[in-house]
């Protein structure tokens, strides 16, 4: 509105009476919206045209109130509401005819009837319809009234057009349509031109809001509508008086602290504006942690509570939040309040699946820096909803934020004894917490790398059987076919490759456009790329921040100026001056092979291929190893199944951006170096924080070759197991599938004949493959075996501990010895599937029902 009054001001446009405004009936603000623009042409001496409409993109106005987490609907929500609204707004406008000339655009014969009834002047304003709807109405209409009529037309070619008519086409055969129903015999007329002021109380549909979007099992996250200024307003007030604050991080522990000096924390937007200090743990400070740690003996319904309480109070905390995160993270006003939701959703989440199963007793918790809020905030709400202890290492970049965190769970009522924050260095604090064998579990977030070399520590330290939680990186690939929908797949792709400068593991690192399509598309990319805002964090104007530090930025750097000197960038954004940026980058590559690793920031390596070589381009993709999140842009459904059952990846995402996943919705987690499973925020993650009680099998008095079992893996392999699929909670116009399959075989190995076999019947009612040994296997066997997942002992320690060892040598997915009962995501793998249904023009199911 404001820019429609700035151009109306125009001083040139006076006299002139060509200026026109849409508004939608549908809207609940469209009655204010015409008393604005009334005032306003009074104001400005104008006269301007209004043209009525009931509304279009309903279901997505629905739906993004849904996922935005909004208390109401921006929109009326049925037909009858929406007819009411338009009759009571047409009656408006035609009393402001001295100023506004209407336009009523309308192909039902009830709203035209009350139009015709309230109008004294039939020459003030004018009817509208579309190009081959309608024609007999209004030629009724014109006859009989001597009415005006404009009649509109969409113009353009098939490929722009086919989506908006394939809009109409869902929108006008919803049942509650006029269009639809008036050639529907077995729809008595009576229905047909029913008044909607009589059925308008009965009619509103029975839709979720955003907080209840996953009831009965708990409150969705507060929504903040960025478009809204009252919301604006109470952020700005909200997160003011700790624009220049400075905070004091350091050990929090259920002990006395000896902490090191104090460091300073870096802002990476603005490197002389230091949020605060932090004071890193010294190894005394690890002592009294690790010996003072308890695990929270509370019942899961008291867990539960507090997490909640924890919950509510990152909420009403969220100004402070929201400035830690711009000042020490580097987020933009967007991504935090996506950070403060998904932190909220894990403790909301945790807390209402708390289980009663023992807790493993002493978990470390290692998080990463680009999201030091929400995956620091899953992974401890996790182990403490779970009833463990928690010693939570938070990234060395971003403390401060891991701090305020802990004093929150604390001030809701988890012990201090139960959860101790200590910042450090993964060289030092990190390698202390994952070799003490008092630890009973570590979960991690972070690179392959550092994943592979917990890994070993935990072998040669811990109890054999600890479980690790590791979710590392990916070479995460989208796929674009001819017939995607290029604005949609440039919208998408711009989110997944340069939201949160490209620092998400999730992030698209590599595209594949077919050739087809490709210039157009690349085309689109670049403009899009070139509306992008870089700068301050902190200002909503803001797109995208600076990556973390100068290490980070000097590493993204280097990689560009390799394709620089080979002729490779397509297009790269200008840098700003200020900060640790790197601009947004487009590169070509021939194929995904051609990345060496990951490049965590705003690049983005761009291939094309043939129609005919989409299955390559598929195994291209599997054989890099990695296995996090997929894009793809399609239009043909036999696609998106073909290509959903071949790759191999964790979480897929279908005419949509492959960045966000919800808590509930979408469980976030990979394969193969992607990490180890279970999935975040899904339904196997919290078994994993149990107690492992180690079984007792019994003996080997033979042993079995290398090449015997490496046969065996091979032929289970081979066999078919059926996979089953659980629909989860979402917004309209989203499927949430997640599929659980049969990982490569376990390995059961006993000892002893009867435990083995003990061992492949529990795999197989989980739904896994087994292998049963007939003997006992050296350790340095399970170096070059290959084609499994894992394997069960229930033997002694020592021969664990060397099963461990020998696993951990291995290079690719990090490979578990259980020596417990197995949980059901040790024998199967989870691939989840978002699909936005919305993608063909429309939520086809949201518009039938509408009304």
């Amino acid at each position: 509105m404001d820019v429609i009054a700035t151009v109306l001001a125009e001083p040139a446009l006076a006299g002139w009476e060509g200026f026109g405004v849409v508004v939608q009936a549908y809207g609940k603000r469209a009655g204010a919206t015409l008393d604005y623009l009334y005032e306003l042409s009074q104001t400005l001496d104008r006269k301007i045209m209004v043209r009525l409409v009931k509304g279009a993109y309903w279901d997505t106005e629905i739906k993004r109130a849904q996922v935005e987490g909004l208390e109401d609907f921006p929109v009326f929500t049925s037909k009858a509401a929406t007819d009411v609204s338009y009759i009571a707004n047409a009656r408006k406008l035609l009393g402001m005819t001295d100023r506004i000339y209407p336009q009523f655009a309308t192909h039902n014969a009830h709203t035209v009837a009350a139009i015709l009834h309230m109008a004294e002047d039939k020459t003030a304003f004018e009817f509208q319809r579309l190009h081959g709807m309608g024609e007999a109405l209004h030629d009724l209409v014109l006859t009989g009234e001597n009415t005006r009529c404009r009649i509109y037309a969409p113009v353009g070619a098939h490929r722009d057009l086919l989506a908006y008519l394939v809009r109409r086409l869902l929108e006008n055969g919803a049942n509650s349509s006029f269009v639809n129903q008036i050639v529907d015999e077995d729809v008595p007329a009576a229905e047909v031109a029913s008044d909607p002021f009589e059925t308008v109380n009965a009619a509103q549909a029975s839709l979720t809001t955003g907080p209840d979007l996953f009831q009965p099992e708990r409150v969705n996250s507060k929504g903040f509508d960025l478009t809204d200024q009252p919301t604006l307003a109470t952020i700005k007030v909200a997160r003011a008086r700790f624009r220049n604050a400075t905070w004091t991080a350091g050990p929090l522990l259920a002990g006395t602290t000896a902490p090191e000096a104090p460091i300073a924390v870096t802002n990476p937007f603005l490197p002389t504006d230091s949020p605060g200090t932090v004071t890193h743990a010294s190894a005394a400070d690890v002592e009294t942690a690790l010996s003072s740690a308890t695990p929270w003996a509370a019942a899961p319904a008291e867990r539960c509570e507090i997490l909640n309480k924890a919950a509510d109070l990152y909420e009403a905390n969220f100004g402070e939040l929201f400035a830690l995160l711009a000042r020490e993270a580097g987020k933009t006003p967007n991504d935090a309040v996506a950070e403060l939701r998904e932190a909220v959703d894990f403790l909301r989440y945790y807390g209402a699946n708390a289980p009663q199963t023992p807790p493993a007793g002493l978990f470390t918790c290692i998080s990463p820096w680009n999201f030091p809020l929400a995956i620091f905030t899953g992974q401890i709400s996790a182990a403490l909803a779970a009833g463990n202890a928690v010693l939570a290492k938070p990234a060395d970049q971003t403390p401060l934020i891991a701090f305020r965190a802990v004093q929150l769970l604390h001030e809701a009522g988890v012990p201090a004894s139960a959860l101790q924050l200590l910042p450090g260095s993964g060289a030092l604090v990190g390698a202390a917490l994952t070799s003490d064998a008092r630890v009973n579990g570590v979960a991690f977030t972070g690179s392959t790398a550092t994943a592979q070399r917990i890994r070993k520590t935990m072998a040669d330290n811990l109890t054999p059987g600890a479980p690790f939680i590791a979710e590392t990186g990916g070479l995460n690939a989208m796929i674009v076919d001819s017939t995607a929908l290029p604005e949609q797949a440039v919208t998408a792709i711009v989110e997944s490759a340069f939201q949160s400068a490209g620092q998400r593991c999730s992030a698209l690192r590599c595209l594949y456009v077919q050739e087809d399509i490709a210039d157009n598309l690349l085309d689109m990319l670049k403009g899009a790329m070139k509306e992008l805002t870089l700068g301050d964090p902190w200002s909503l104007s803001t797109d995208s921040g600076p990556v973390i530090d100068v290490a980070a930025q000097t590493t993204i750097a280097d990689h560009i100026a390799v394709a620089q000197s080979e002729e490779r960038v397509l297009y790269q954004m200008p840098t700003p001056q200020t900060g640790t940026f790197i601009a947004p980058t487009l590169i070509k590559v021939n194929g995904i092979a051609d990345l060496e690793r990951e490049i965590f920031g705003p690049v983005l390596h761009v291939a094309t291929f043939k129609a005919s070589e989409l299955d390559a381009v598929i195994d291209a993709i599997n054989a890099t190893g990695y296995g996090l999140t997929f894009g793809l842009q399609t239009r043909i459904d036999d696609r998106v199944q073909h290509v959903s059952d071949r790759i191999a990846a964790g979480n897929i995402y279908i005419n949509r951006n492959q960045i966000g996943a919800i808590v509930g919705s979408q469980p976030f987690g990979g394969e193969g170096l992607s990490g180890t499973g279970p999935k975040a925020g899904g339904p196997h993650y919290l078994p994993r924080f149990a107690k492992v009680t180690p079984q007792l099998g019994g003996t080997w008095d033979t042993e079995i070759a290398a090449q015997h079992l490496q046969t065996q893996i091979d032929q289970a392999t081979a066999q078919p197991v059926a996979q089953s699929t659980l629909t989860l909670p979402g917004p309209t116009g989203e499927s949430n599938r997640l599929t659980t399959y049969a990982r490569p075989p376990v390995l059961c190995m006993g000892p002893g004949a009867d435990a083995a076999a003990d061992q492949a019947a529990k795999v197989t009612a989980l739904g896994g493959r087994a292998v049963v040994a007939s003997g006992a296997l050296a350790a340095e066997a399970l170096t070059t075996l290959n084609g499994f997942s894992g394997l069960l002992w229930w033997g002694d320690a020592a021969t664990a501990r060397s099963y461990e060892q020998a696993l951990a040598e291995r290079s690719g997915p990090i490979l578990p010895v259980i020596t417990g009962l197995p949980d059901a995501a040790r024998v199967v793998g989870e691939r989840h599937v978002c699909v936005d249904t919305t993608a063909a023009g429309g939520n086809a199911a949201l518009l039938s029902g509408a009304g």
